[in-house]
């Protein structure tokens, strides 16, 4: 009877295995992150100052610990099997919470604090529902219960310092003084978040699937890009304006300097990556996956999410200028999408050496003129900003294919090799279960 109702419910979780690939259910859990680039994106579009980027980069860098932490317990547990779908949904629902009430969270401090305090309730949910899972996946193994408790107080301390950012500034009379204090628990909460986790240690931590964890990250770094192609688009009023030249033409610059980058990450450094993490074991392999991938990878993202700010000012003013093509980048776009680009680039860069041990100087040196595109693109037409700095990033990814070409065809038929093996592995067993049949259920 205990196999039958079994077999009528749910079922168990299932562990992840050694050679697991991200599922179904994690692609669309990530939807909800798509909403959450695209809402810091919009809130800071409307208004770009420095202060109103701390804000965005804050915020970014919390949800992207909630992103670690949940990246973290699908080492361990199948997200789309058993019990397990129904808890990531009630996160699901959590985290786009969190994600609306975003743009209230860093308005005048002394302000109805309901926004704030619904953000730190989807916090305390979302993080809740990962430390359950997380308890669940170490039932009968104590150093990864110890590991627990020595994040717990991480989740606390964090929730509560949240709580606080909305409910104190309310009371303090100085307004200036009160955003000040907000901020400044904002900031704790990152240092903390961050610094716990080069603290905790790789004691008790296991990255089962290299594949999975590595394929996990690029696909959240693929939905940024995409944010940015949406920023793009959406926020620089392409829909629905009349098709001109100058539009058209802005249209296909982004879309080819959104490319170039996805194409210096994707083309060699990634995959090179994705074999030096399997090829490490392991607390070298958590530390690599920790260093290179929960932290680097935001970087990343932040550049990722400022090149799409400045692109979609920049794009706005090329669409519908107010003193026609000969007009100049407003406000901060040319800077704020320059400092993106080399965030990203210097990010990637790191990325590299903390993997692979090496560095591409052909970089260094694009970061170099980036910097003299950004002196010179302040002072040029949107538009031809707009070329410059396409031209400057395409130029990298070419010179990069041409220097590197031996590399890069060496770094093929490896993955040609190990793909045509791994697939004839799979195809050798599921023929075999095929003609035996699945194993009887234990009771």
């Amino acid at each position: 009877m205990s196999g039958e109702r079994r077999r009528g419910g749910l079922g168990p979780a299932i562990p992840i295995a050694p050679a697991a690939r991200v599922d179904k259910f994690e692609v669309f859990f990530d939807l909800v992150f798509v909403v959450s680039f695209f809402i810091i994106t919009r809130a800071t579009a409307a208004n770009v100052t420095g202060r109103q980027l701390l804000h965005a980069l804050l915020v970014l860098a919390v949800l992207w610990w909630c992103w670690v932490v949940h990246s973290v317990v699908a080492t361990r547990l199948r997200l789309g099997e058993g019990f397990v779908p129904v808890l990531m949904i009630i996160g699901m629902i959590a985290l786009f919470t969190f994600a609306l009430a975003l743009p209230q969270t860093f308005g005048d401090g002394r302000q109805n604090p309901g926004g704030p305090i619904l953000v730190t309730i989807s916090y305390v949910v979302f993080r809740a529902m990962h430390l359950v899972l997380y308890a669940h996946s170490a039932r009968g193994r104590p150093e990864d219960h110890r590991q627990l408790y020595r994040l717990l107080p991480e989740a606390v301390i964090t929730a509560a310092l949240l709580l606080l950012a909305a409910l104190l500034p309310i009371h303090i009379a100085d307004a200036n003084l009160a955003l000040w204090v907000r901020d400044g628990l904002w900031i704790a909460v990152v240092v903390i978040q961050y610094g716990s986790g080069l603290l905790v240690g790789p004691e008790g931590w296991e990255i089962t699937s290299a594949e999975h964890w590595t394929e996990r990250y690029d696909l959240i770094l693929i939905i940024a890009l995409g944010e940015s192609v949406i920023s793009i688009g959406v926020g620089g009023n392409l829909l629905g304006k009349p098709v001109t030249w100058p539009a058209v033409v802005a249209a296909m610059l982004g879309i080819l300097f959104t490319a170039a980058l996805w194409w210096t990450h994707f083309d060699v450094i990634g995959p090179a990556a994705r074999i030096a993490l399997h090829a490490a074991q392991g607390a070298p392999r958590v530390t690599m996956a920790r260093d290179a991938w929960a932290y680097l990878y935001l970087p990343l993202i932040a550049g990722v999410i400022l090149f799409a700010l400045g692109a979609e000012e920049l794009v706005a003013t090329i669409v519908d200028p107010v003193g026609g093509l000969a007009e100049r980048g407003r406000g901060s776009s040319v800077p704020v999408l320059v400092a993106g680009v080399m965030i990203y680039l210097a990010a990637d860069m790191a990325f590299q050496l903390r993997t692979l041990g090496t560095v591409t100087w052909m970089r260094v040196g694009a970061l170099v003129a980036l910097a003299g595109g950004l002196a010179a693109g302040q002072h040029l037409p949107a538009l031809a900003a707009l070329v410059l700095l396409t031209v400057l990033v395409v130029s990298l990814a070419v010179v990069e294919v041409v220097v590197f070409a031996d590399s890069r065809d060496a770094l093929r038929r490896a993955v040609h090799e190990e793909k045509v093996r791994y697939e004839a592995g799979e195809a050798a067993w599921r023929a075999r279960w095929h003609d035996e049949g699945p194993a009887p259920p234990t009771q």
